[in-house]
């Protein structure tokens, strides 16, 4: 079956706008992404180790630059992906000792109960002197940098920062889905900028 110009162009023409809305509404979700972006001063923030000690962000970057990995946290089970994650960034760790970065790992979640998930989740890891590993209860620093993934069994995008010594965030990745993480390799890359 052969068709007219004008069937033809009848059947093009939808699927011409159609593309176009959809380019244009990928372009304006690019913009909607949650978090700071790169090129923003990353928001100072002060966060407690398991054991209690307050960490500040910009004590932190008074010395070196700092990887941020916001973790799912606890959203009802130990998320895989994550654990997953950090078990490649603690068998970096060497590498991004070497490239002169602290890295902390922020764990989210509702206050009550998350000490524990968070013990939890370390458990049995053995953590470079250079990893920091916080709870951000009730989602305080999460909502502040607008990371909270407000739905049902979820906490925070999955998300990973490079912040300099000027707090000027020189890599972002935010995941809205479980997966589509930062690799090792990406912050590597970033901390050589």
């Amino acid at each position: 079956m052969l068709l007219t110009p004008r069937c033809l162009c009848a059947v093009l023409l939808p699927l011409v706008l159609c593309g176009l809305f959809a380019a244009t509404e990928c372009a304006a979700a690019d913009d909607d992404l949650p978090g700071p972006a790169v090129g923003d001063v990353a928001p100072d923030f002060s966060l407690k180790l398991l054991g209690g000690e307050a960490i500040n962000l910009s004590d932190l970057t008074k010395e070196s630059p700092v990887v941020l990995l916001v973790l799912r946290g606890y959203p009802g089970y130990q998320c895989p992906l994550c654990t997953k994650q950090v078990g490649r960034f603690i068998a970096a760790g060497e590498k991004l000792k070497d490239a002169g970065a602290q890295v902390v790992l922020v764990y989210p979640g509702p206050a009550e109960g998350l000490d524990k998930h968070a013990a939890e989740f370390v458990t049995g890891q053995t953590w470079p002197d250079n990893f920091h590993f916080v709870v951000d209860p009730d989602y305080t620093f999460t909502l502040a940098w607008t990371l909270r993934w407000d739905e049902p069994m979820e906490t925070s995008y999955p998300s990973t920062f490079v912040i300099g010594q000027d707090r000027k965030i020189r890599f972002a990745k935010v995941s809205q889905t479980h997966g589509g993480r930062a690799s090792v390799d990406e912050v590597l890359e970033a901390l050589k900028q």
